[in-house]
């Protein structure tokens, strides 16, 4: 029995990290280079560029039949794309769809979705075939234009780009995203890139604000109005990163008694209608677009959205305000014009150099095909001299083929000709031995004659070189420009928005009042309506009411706490009057050592005193302290100690007591209005602290809470003094607690 070969192991010790590094990093430029970047010459992908080349050569020109979706994406992944089945076709139907693509590439026939956000059919109900734009964009792709390489199996050639007719890139757009980069470049309209692109042939350092002014923005195939400014746009462009502000397009509609619907006919790029739909009829259901009375689709093959407004009060401006704020009706469109420059390596250009990079592909272009029609017609030409030897030689021509062993070889030593001369003649009819026949073959040879003569020229004219490809953005503007239906601009310039028609939060909240329960241990709660006492009122073992407030479901809440801090709480996030609500102290985060030392709604015009434990402190106004986040605003610095007092600005003096059992009262004005901080000290203490405060009317006198009863110092004469003072003891009957109380 023979043996078995011995087998040899070779190990190679390899850094785990090192290994794993250099594996992501193959795989990192596999997917950047071969999956998910643009090309910036012809601004396709390689599953786009596979897809168009696989139906060219299916010949599914536009003026032949459609054939089954089934049957070219079973050739695109038989022969050049080894993947899934679902991604060539998810990547033909977009390609088909005018929502989708500025300048649809394929024509699709069938179910191929929707703008509602509906799926295509099977493939195996689906037709297609390619459009006149995407034959513009393969024109001369037999005329060695460009380069090809073997398919995955080694039995084909696929292109490596497309020649690129016309500027694809910029005029359907691409988005993509990869390992540690991604690309997004809007549609534009292709009769003002072609604008631009003449202009930055006759210019080639045109600045980025000129080569605007011929195309100024995007060019979206749902239409809608840009409304970004023109600072923004140029930015843009200038930096290849940015973004877009888009809204729908709409318009008023008058009906009877004067009201008006308003009509959308145009939403921005990749919103899908029914998701629109949903979205505000939900929020118009939450009853956070108070201005909106309902919502219908009556889309056809058209958009019409319709949209009732609460009554013919409200403003048409102020309503779609309110939607472009929460809603998609708005819609922003981030720019990031990362894509492959011609050598492989990905790049971020702006305007000026995707333009630019277009041209010198279209320049490439114009050479190799120049040089290739060269090589055809010397070919042709030394065929036809060889034939023009045979008829000025006719009959030692036919006696050598007639006579001789080796026909072609004698005639190519008698003669002079080549090989491929003598082939032609041998291969010759008798039929074109007429007269006639030899008169076309001089014509030609005279015109091929003139055609290489005129080739060669302008391979050495670089200038005739541009002027040939102005020609050739020309006619493809003519073809496919603002001129003819599809190259129409559909997205329309607008304004930027009026800051003045901005709306509040609040604006998108219904308004009603109600009545907010605050119980001592401070759970809350709001029950719609106004009331004075609210009945079988029930609370938390241990627990009852300690307050009422009436207020209005836009209103703010405002909570103050012992760390110096000014919580917010919208009136309409309070719990409702189902159950015993919720504490107060969670709904803001609040610490449980720090308990709220007030309670009221937000009076934005009015002021407050505060004041920590230490006896000092200054007047705010409740805008300035009103939080916008959930972790509060920090007012009152309380030092070592905590905050005591947040009362009312109401009156011209300050009465101030400290655990001390010491009184003084001073002039208002002694405080000053602060922002922020610790303030100034309103009463000096051994060994004690500020225990409260009030602002009063000193003419009206001090009063303050006794039990039930209410007890009233007229004359406060003497314990007025100055801010820092001690104070005297207080009048007889005064609290043993050394506060005020509520009033």
């Amino acid at each position: 029995m023979p043996k078995k070969p011995a087998v040899t192991e070779t190990i190679v010790d390899v850094s785990f990290k090192d290994a794993i590094s250099e594996r992501y990093l193959a795989y990192a430029l596999s997917t950047i280079t071969s999956r998910s970047l643009p090309d910036v010459r012809d601004g396709l992908k390689p599953v786009h560029r596979r897809l168009l080349y696989a139906m060219l050569q299916l010949k599914l020109n536009p003026n032949t039949g459609f054939k089954k979706c089934a049957r070219v994406v079973g050739d695109v992944i038989g022969k050049y794309h080894p993947h899934g089945d679902t991604a060539v076709y998810d990547t033909m139907v977009r390609l088909a769809q005018a929502f989708a693509v500025r300048y649809p590439l394929v024509d699709g026939q069938g179910n191929f979705g929707s703008i509602d956000g509906d799926n295509a059919a099977a493939m195996r109900y689906t037709e297609a075939r390619l459009t006149e734009v995407a034959m513009a964009l393969m024109e001369g792709i037999d005329a060695d234009t460009v380069d090809f390489r073997p398919t995955y199996d080694g039995e084909e050639q696929e292109p490596i780009v497309m020649p690129a007719g016309l500027p694809n890139l910029l005029a359907n757009g691409s988005e993509g995203i990869a390992v540690g980069m991604a690309t997004s470049i809007p549609p534009h309209n292709l009769g003002e890139i072609c604008d631009a692109l003449l202009y930055l042939i006759k210019s080639p350092n045109a600045a980025i604000d000129t080569l605007m002014a011929r195309m100024p923005a995007p060019d979206f195939p749902t239409g809608g109005v840009i409304v970004e400014s023109p600072a923004n746009l140029l930015k843009a462009y200038s930096e290849g990163r940015g973004g877009v502000r888009m809204r729908a397009k709409w318009h008023k509609e008058p009906m009877k008694h004067g009201m008006y619907q308003i009509i959308i006919t145009e939403i921005p790029y990749q919103v899908q209608k029914s998701k629109l739909i949903e979205k505000i009829a939900e929020l118009w259901r939450a009853k956070k677009l108070p201005l909106l009375a309902n919502i219908m689709d009556e889309s056809a093959e058209d958009i019409r959205i319709v949209l009732e407004p609460k009554n013919r009060m409200v403003e048409a401006e102020i309503l779609m305000e309110s939607l472009f704020k929460v809603t998609d009706l708005e819609s922003r469109f981030s720019m990031n014009m990362n894509v492959l420059r011609a050598d492989g390596v990905p790049q971020v250009m702006n305007l000026r150099e995707l333009l630019q990079a277009y041209l010198d592909h279209r320049m490439d272009v114009l050479q190799r095909r120049t040089q290739y029609r060269l090589d055809k017609i010397a070919r042709r030409l030394e065929i036809l001299e060889g034939l023009l030897i045979c008829y000025l030689n006719l009959d030692e021509v036919i006696r050598i083929i007639r006579e001789e062993d080796e026909p072609k070889q004698e005639m190519m030593k008698v003669f002079g000709l080549t090989d491929m001369q003598a082939e032609s003649i041998l291969n010759m009819r008798l039929r074109q031995l007429r007269k006639l026949e030899e008169m076309e073959i001089r014509k030609e040879h005279k015109e091929l004659k003139a055609e290489q003569k005129e080739l060669q020229a302008l391979l050495q004219d670089e200038d005739g070189r541009w002027k040939r490809i102005s020609d050739e953005v020309k006619d493809i503007k003519k073809r496919f420009g603002q001129a003819t239906e599809l190259g129409k601009r559909r997205t329309e310039l607008g304004d930027v928005p009026d800051p003045s028609l901005q709306i509040s939060p609040e604006a998108f909240i219904e308004k009603e009042p109600i009545t907010i329960v605050c119980s001592k241990l401070g759970w809350v709660r709001a029950f719609k309506g106004h009331f004075d006492e609210i009945p079988d009122l029930k609370f938390k073992e241990g627990d009852e009411a300690a307050f009422q407030l009436k207020a209005k479901t836009t209103d703010k809440l405002l909570v103050f706490g012992e760390d110096g801090r000014f919580y917010t709480i919208g009136c309409d996030k309070l719990p409702g009057a189902k159950g015993q609500g919720e504490p107060i102290r969670l709904m803001i985060g609040l610490e449980q050592k720090d308990a709220p030392l007030m309670i009221k709604v937000a009076e934005p015009k009015k002021k407050l005193l505060v004041a920590s434990e230490q006896g000092k402190g200054f007047i705010v106004t409740e805008e300035e302290v009103m939080a916008q986040t959930k972790g509060g605003k920090q007012i009152l610095n309380p030092g070592k100690g905590k905050a005591r007092v947040c009362v009312p600005v109401e009156g011209d003096h300050v009465a101030v007591i400290g655990t001390g059992r010491k009184l003084l009262v001073f002039p208002l004005d002694q405080i000053p209005d602060m922002k922020r901080g610790q303030g100034v000290t309103l009463q000096k203490y051994k060994g004690g602290t500020l225990s409260d405060a009030k602002t009063f009317t000193l003419a009206e006198g001090l009063s303050w809470q006794m039990g039930s009863k209410v007890r009233l110092e007229e004359d406060m004469t003497p314990w007025l003094g100055n801010r820092a003072g001690t104070g005297k003891l207080p009048p007889v009957g005064f609290p043993r607690s050394n506060v005020f109380g509520e009033v």
